[in-house]
């Protein structure tokens, strides 16, 4: 009797404990998914499937570095050469990037804020009193910048009569880092894989100079040496916050107006 007592007493007391455990591990699931913790780990790798090069396509505005206009709606004419906008890049859908459904584009940055796309050469923009800084590139269906000496027009822009205050002094021949991709909501199939992209003027990057530093959640960074696209996976639903830092051999920041931006996009069922 007493061997069978030890007995019932020791598999009361293992299951016991195993419930304990298991009411902790519950726990535990809870309080991660609340903060937002997971197993999965953020990549960010270099684009596999070679995009066409389009190394002759260029993409020209008439006037010079700095050009006045009234403030207010502006128009632009801009001339594409060896480029047809509005048609679908030959491998798009294939690379398992978000793609437009309008096709090749330009992509519009005043101030390195977001892009607008334009998939026509005649557009026009609304441009608030002040100096600005005008970034334009060509860009692939699947919003990949065409990266060539002649693909891309950064200019001043002078609006009206800015204020002292509304003044914006830009040495074009520095180096400059403007933001491009991601962008925006992705949902379903399109949170899979993420192109990352970005434009870069009066630099260049490698693995003894300068590079691009990205952050993805404030998690480690992760540097780029050749300018060519990337793709982010495995990022979490909900927002995610995209940091691009352009930074010298030792990997301190350059300095310039756009060299640092963080961005906020979110991903959907």
């Amino acid at each position: 009797m007493k061997k069978i007592g030890l007995l019932t007493f020791a598999l009361s007391l293992f299951l016991a404990i195993g419930c304990n455990d298991a009411k902790k591990k519950d726990s535990e699931k809870d309080n991660n998914e609340a903060v937002g913790v997971t197993d999965t780990i953020i990549t960010i790798t270099p684009l596999m499937e070679e995009s066409p090069k389009y190394s002759d396509a260029t993409l020209t505005h008439p006037g010079g570095q700095v050009i006045e206009v009234p403030a207010g709606s502006v128009d632009f004419n801009f001339t594409v050469e060896n480029y047809e906008l509005g048609i679908q890049t030959s491998n798009a859908g294939k690379n398992g990037l978000a793609n437009s459904a309008k096709g090749q584009h330009i992509h519009y940055i005043l101030d390195n804020d977001p892009y607008s796309a334009h998939y026509e050469s005649e557009f026009s923009k609304e441009i608030s009193e002040g100096e600005h800084v005008l970034l334009a590139f060509l860009s692939r269906s699947y919003h990949e910048a065409v990266k060539n000496p002649n693909s891309f027009v950064v200019k001043k822009i002078v609006a009206g009569n800015p204020s002292e205050d509304q003044k914006m002094d830009v040495d074009f021949s520095a180096e400059h880092l403007f933001y491009s991709r991601p962008k925006g909501t992705y949902k379903g199939k399109d949170t899979e894989k993420v192109l990352l992209d970005f434009f870069l003027v009066g630099t260049e990057i490698s693995e003894e100079g300068n590079k691009v530093k990205v952050s993805v959640n404030g998690g480690d960074d992760y540097l780029i040496t050749e300018w060519i696209p990337h793709v982010i996976e495995d990022m979490p639903m909900g927002e995610n916050e995209i940091q691009l830092t352009l930074v010298d051999k030792n990997l301190k920041p350059i300095p310039g107006p756009f060299n640092s931006v963080t961005r906020t996009v979110t991903l959907e069922e």
